[in-house]
């Protein structure tokens, strides 16, 4: 199986580059100054840095720069200590605010083994795997969320091939809980159930190659803001490397100011010299923001980046599967395994490693363009934070996800006895069409009002499904139902949609927003004013109730030219008083059998019900609280209410 592809921190933007650049000539036209810090020898390359200088925090001179971001340089590659272990430095990644390293531990770390570890251990084999735990403790560095998260989907099959563990008793910690060869993942995730791995240690040694993660937050270190005070007033950054605290110092280099008084180029060329360079950062800056505009790929994954954004530090994520357990769980997303196919994506059969059986969402591949991607990936995370943030019988629950660049993928309950589109429209040949009794129907509507109440009422901020299908309702085997498909949902208080804008201000407690939907499903209202409100979700559960009543689809082409559209056809019967002759067949023969009086006296009500659910204007509409207590009270068997 191949390595889980890290996190990689995007690189400094090439503008930063250029401003450096007139400082860097103006000091290369006076004479070498004695200050280590000022003009720090670098006889090879420091790679993954692109120029020969390093700015601060990173330095190669002793006592310069910060004491955490010491670097030895090679032709091949940098490296950096921290807490007495040695890192490739893969990826840096500097701002303003805050820092992230990419890091791969060295095989050099294996020069000091602890006690009992033989040289003939299997880890010693393996040039990533250090011989102790990884600990950033005591450093202003962190192990990122993402970096914990990759290292959880790692698990031992069971039961673990150990080998000696009198002779190699650190082999046989890290192949138990391969968690150990790191320091502060714990308490703050939870077990991944995503598949496991027969060579721990060699899926551990790709996973550390490739590179762990980890966070400098600037604003909380003293040695960044003492830096830019001191780099205000022409000085150099560094610390006393004497002292073992290395407090931080400010090096003032006087002569350097005098000999670029008497040997620096005179006002006349400075000036010509700094406008040519202004001009030319002005067409780079220009350029670069037309190329980041117009990327087709972005460097940084972008489901983090929208977690970053989007998620309450309250809401823990579901676990994060590997492509490739996902992709044998389904044979390959074998067609024979599909169960399902919707606007979004394709679900599949899965049956994960420790047997549970599962639905998987293959998101449908988008054309390589910035904004379909976006909404790919928009879709997908609004899922994963909607369906980990809600709790309700009645809807599905969410089990994990894979952010791979190859698919994104969902993990869901598997639902077993299909759609109530299908039992409703006999879509598949074992759907049995007389299945669905007047009294199952009722508790079928119920059950899916209650669950839209919870989202309208019981949750702060309230969260609009905006695609109530019949698709979208699921079927257990005991004719309970669940909704799900989450793609298209909206947190109403959420404010950071580049698609909408809130329009709760104005008090009308609705977004304004770009109309989504399925057709025949779809609020007329919100569509022709794009705001969304609660009331648009009443709207498609009315087109459900009316479906319920007659057993037609929402939309059918195939029905005369008039009758195409659920709505308009049965609305005008009802209003003409003839809803015998829309009423589902099969209801109309058990109304002939014993009871039928009570039977039509509940499908009238429900069409009453669903007739007000789909009025044009929303302001005419109840709300998800009032569906239920009418929908409770046919049940039960109580009058109909006039209207």
């Amino acid at each position: 199986m191949p390595p889980l592809s890290p996190l990689t921190p995007p690189l400094p933007h090439p503008a930063a580059v250029l401003l450096l650049l007139p400082l860097l000539l103006t000091l290369s036209a006076v004479p070498t100054t004695s200050h280590p810090c000022s003009n720090p020898e670098q006889s090879t390359p420091c790679p993954p840095f692109t120029t020969s200088a390093l700015s601060f925090p990173f330095s190669n001179a002793p006592g310069c720069g910060h004491p955490s971001f010491q670097i030895q340089c090679s032709p091949t590659h940098s490296t950096i200590s921290i807490n007495n272990l040695s890192f490739s430095l893969l990826s840096p990644s500097p701002s303003s605010n805050s820092s992230s390293l990419l890091l791969s531990p060295l095989p050099s770390n294996t020069s000091s083994p602890p006690n009992n570890h033989h040289r003939n251990c299997t880890s010693s084999r393996f040039l990533s795997i250090p011989n102790q735990p990884i600990d950033f403790s005591n450093s202003p560095f962190r192990l990122s969320d993402w970096s914990c998260s990759r290292l959880y989907a790692l698990k031992p099959c069971p039961p673990p091939n150990l080998p000696n563990c009198i002779h190699c008793p650190y082999d046989c910690k890290l192949i138990k809980n391969p968690l150990q060869i790191v320091q502060g993942c714990g308490s703050n995730h939870r077990q991944v159930s995503s598949g496991c791995q027969q060579d721990v240690l060699g899926f551990l040694d790709r996973i550390l190659s490739r590179g762990v993660l980890i966070e400098w937050d600037a604003n909380r270190d003293p040695y960044f803001s003492s830096c830019k005070t001191c780099q205000a007033n022409n000085g150099y950054c560094g610390f006393n490397s004497s002292d073992p605290q290395k407090p931080f110092l400010c090096f003032q280099d006087h002569s350097n100011q005098t000999l670029i008084r008497q040997n620096g180029p005179n006002r006349t060329e400075m000036l010509c010299l700094s406008f040519a360079f202004f001009c030319l950062l002005f067409v780079v800056l220009v350029f670069c923001r037309w190329k980041r505009s117009n990327s087709v790929v972005n460097k940084e994954d972008p489901t983090a980046l929208y977690f970053s954004r989007h998620r309450s530090s309250s809401t823990p994520l579901p676990p994060i599967f590997t492509y490739e357990v996902l992709e044998s769980s389904t044979n390959r997303f074998d067609p024979n395994r599909k169960i399902g196919d919707g606007g979004f994506g394709t679900v599949y059969l899965g049956n994960l490693p420790n047997g549970k059986i599962v639905a998987v969402k293959h998101l449908h591949k988008v054309k390589p363009h910035p904004s379909t991607a976006a909404i790919s990936t928009k879709a997908f995370c609004n899922e994963i934070l909607i369906l980990s943030s809600i709790n309700h019988p009645n809807m599905v629950k969410i089990h994990g996800y894979c952010p791979d660049p190859r698919a994104l993928l969902l993990v869901y309950d598997y639902v077993p006895n299909g759609t109530l589109a299908e039992h409703l429209h006999c879509v598949r040949k074992r759907r049995r069409k007389g299945y669905l009794n007047w009294k199952i129907r009722v508790d079928i509507a119920l059950q899916i009002a209650t669950a839209m109440e919870y989202l309208h009422f019981d949750l702060v901020p309230p969260i609009v499904h905006r695609d109530i299908t019949s698709s979208n309702i699921f079927v257990e085997n005991d004719m309970r139902v669940k909704l799900g498909d989450f793609g298209m949902s909206r947190i109403m208080g959420n404010m950071n949609d580049t698609a909408g804008l809130s329009g709760g201000g104005s008090g009308c407690g609705c977004v304004w927003t770009g109309p989504q939907g399925t057709p025949g499903y779809l609020d007329p209202d919100y569509y022709r004013s794009f705001m969304l409100t609660e009331k648009s979700d009443v709207y498609s559960f009315g087109v459900v109730l009316l479906e319920l009543v007659t057993g037609m689809r929402a939309v059918d082409g195939e029905r005369e030219k008039g009758e195409v559209v659920l709505v308009d056809f049965v609305v005008e019967k009802i209003q003409m008083r003839l809803l015998e002759q829309v009423v589902d067949k099969v209801l109309v023969r058990e109304c002939g059998g014993g009871g039928g009086g009570e039977v039509m006296s509940g499908v009238e009500a429900v069409a009453e019900l669903a007739f007000r659910c789909v009025a044009a204007d929303k302001d005419d509409r109840p709300d998800a609280r009032e569906v239920v207590a009418e929908l409770r009270r046919i049940r039960d068997g109580g009058a109909a209410k006039n209207y």
